[in-house]
């Protein structure tokens, strides 16, 4: 599977689930490499000051290998993750070793001590898979916060989705030139979408292709806001890391401030 026959003819493999999430752990943080963390990070660091409760304990949910808990430890959290990767939660401790890190699933974690931000980066929410693991995810995340705290995560409305629309860019390795593309799809109806996930890497005049499909929570935001809002007061944004907009009713895609009732 991780051979090219001959020059410059593609290898392709299907991988089901979270195989190349899974395999490809090593290569993660190259295929986010046009992520600009410290903007995400600042941006929630704002709304918590703006709308929840000041305090300083930190979680991030599907934390991956701990990009934004470092930069939250950085402006003066004290910073703890989770994921259900363990090597990517080896590659978090290294980055961040003064954090706590735990592997466990977001739609049913629990937690030492109450916390007063809770974050969901890169639409990770919609790992839960379902409308009722996506239910458990909320229920989790209000039962984990302290009083009036803050859970910030983004995500995007299903009747939005542009089947053909995908983000596509490269990045250089010491293991070969990689060019990573990723989009969304939806059949236009139930409550499963997907992330398609496509990785190419060159070397040495051979190309190797990697397909993935990632099953996905499917929601509109109307419903999204009846989930949250026996739990949260909510507040959601246009996905601008760089200003903070309203949401216009209109766009698909959003950045959801939910404070704890």
């Amino acid at each position: 599977m991780m051979r090219a026959p001959t020059p410059r003819l593609e290898h392709q493999a299907i991988m089901s689930g979270n195989a190349l999430y899974n395999d490809l752990s090593g290569y993660y943080d190259l295929m986010c490499a046009d992520i600009d963390y410290q903007a995400q990070s600042h941006c929630v660091h704002r709304l918590q000051q703006l709308f929840g409760n000041g305090g300083r304990r930190h979680l991030d949910l599907a934390c991956g290998t701990g990009p934004h808990v470092r930069h939250f430890i950085d402006a003066g959290y004290s910073g703890s993750g989770l994921d259900i990767n363990q090597p990517m939660l080896d590659r978090a401790v290294m980055r961040c070793p003064e954090a706590q890190f735990s592997r466990q699933d977001m739609c049913a974690f629990r937690v030492d001590e109450p916390q007063d931000l809770i974050t969901c980066f890169l639409y990770s929410i919609h790992y839960s898979g379902g409308i009722d693991r996506l239910k458990a995810c909320i229920a989790s995340a209000h039962r984990a916060l302290a009083a009036n705290g803050l859970f910030c995560f983004n995500a995007v409305d299903k009747h939005r989705i542009d089947n053909a629309s995908f983000v596509t860019h490269s990045a250089r390795h010491a293991d070969g030139l990689f060019r990573f593309s990723s989009g969304w799809n939806y059949a236009g109806q139930g409550e499963r979408q997907s992330l398609r996930l496509r990785i190419e890497r060159s070397v040495a005049g051979e190309t190797q292709v990697w397909h993935d499909e990632h099953p996905m929570v499917a929601v509109s935001f109307d419903e999204l806001q009846t989930l949250l809002q026996p739990y949260f007061e909510v507040h959601v944004f246009e996905h601008d890391y760089e200003k903070l907009i309203p949401w216009n009713g209109t766009s698909g895609n959003a950045l959801f401030a939910c404070v704890k009732r």
